[in-house]
C-alpha cells in the first residue's frame, strides 16, 4: 500500500509533477492550453498504463492515450481537487478496460496473427525493460494467481494511489467490500510469497 501522506505532501508532491498547482494547469487545459495537456499527461501516463498493463490490456499504451483523450474531451464536465481528478482518471481508465476486454472476447485470436505479430520485431518499450529488470515477470505471476476483484483492487489502490473511497466509487461497489478485497489480496500474496521461499 502507498506510504500515507499528509495533505501538504501530496500538495508538493503534486506541484513537483505539474509544474506548478493542480487548479492552474486545470484552468489552462480547459482553455485548451497544450503545455497543460502535457504536463496532466506526463503526471499521469506511467500510472495509468501501468495499471492497464497490469490488468492485461492487450494495447496498454494505445488504452492509457484513449483514456486521457477521453478525459480531455471531457475536462468540462469535471469537478474536484487533484486526488479526484486521479480517481477520475482510473475510472475512466478501469470502463475503457472492461470495454478493451468485452472487444477481445467478441474476436477470436487467430494462431497465425500470433505468429505474424513475433515476426515483426517491435522493441520492447523502455518501462517493459525496467520491469524485466526488477521482476516484473515475478509480479505479474503473482497478480495473475489473485481473484480478479482482489487484483483490481490492489492495482488501484498501489498503482494509482486511490483511496478505499475512491475505488468503490470507481468499481461501484461498497467501502467495506473494498477493504475486504485489499485485506484478501494482501493475505493471499503473502501466502503465495511463503510458499514460493519454502
Amino acid at each position: 500500500m502507498p506510504e500515507a501522506e499528509t495533505p501538504a505532501e501530496r500538495t508538493r508532491a503534486t506541484r513537483a509533477r505539474l509544474g506548478t498547482s493542480f487548479p492552474d494547469v486545470l484552468a489552462a487545459a480547459r482553455a485548451d492550453a497544450p503545455w497543460a495537456y502535457e504536463r496532466l499527461w506526463g503526471a499521469y501516463a506511467a500510472a495509468v498504463a501501468s495499471y492497464l498493463r497490469a490488468q492485461g490490456a492487450e494495447d496498454p499504451d494505445s488504452l492509457a492515450n484513449d483514456v486521457f483523450w477521453r478525459a480531455f474531451t471531457n475536462l468540462a464536465t469535471f469537478e474536484g481537487d487533484e486526488p479526484s481528478f486521479r480517481s477520475w482518471l482510473f475510472t475512466i481508465a478501469h470502463h475503457r478496460l472492461i470495454d478493451d476486454r468485452r472487444r477481445r472476447s467478441r474476436r477470436p485470436q487467430r494462431a497465425d496473427d500470433e505468429v505474424a505479430d513475433a515476426h515483426l520485431g517491435a522493441e520492447p518499450a523502455a518501462d517493459d525493460h525496467a520491469l524485466a529488470r526488477i521482476g516484473g515477470a515475478e509480479v505479474g505471476r503473482l497478480l495473475a494467481r489473485l481473484s480478479d476483484d482482489q487484483r483490481e483492487v490492489l492495482l488501484l489502490r498501489i498503482v494509482g494511489d486511490l483511496t478505499i473511497e475512491q475505488i468503490a466509487d470507481a468499481l461501484g461497489k461498497r467501502p467495506g467490500a473494498i477493504k475486504a478485497l485489499q485485506r484478501r489480496g494482501l493475505a493471499a500474496l503473502r501466502r503465495l510469497l511463503e510458499e514460493d521461499r519454502a
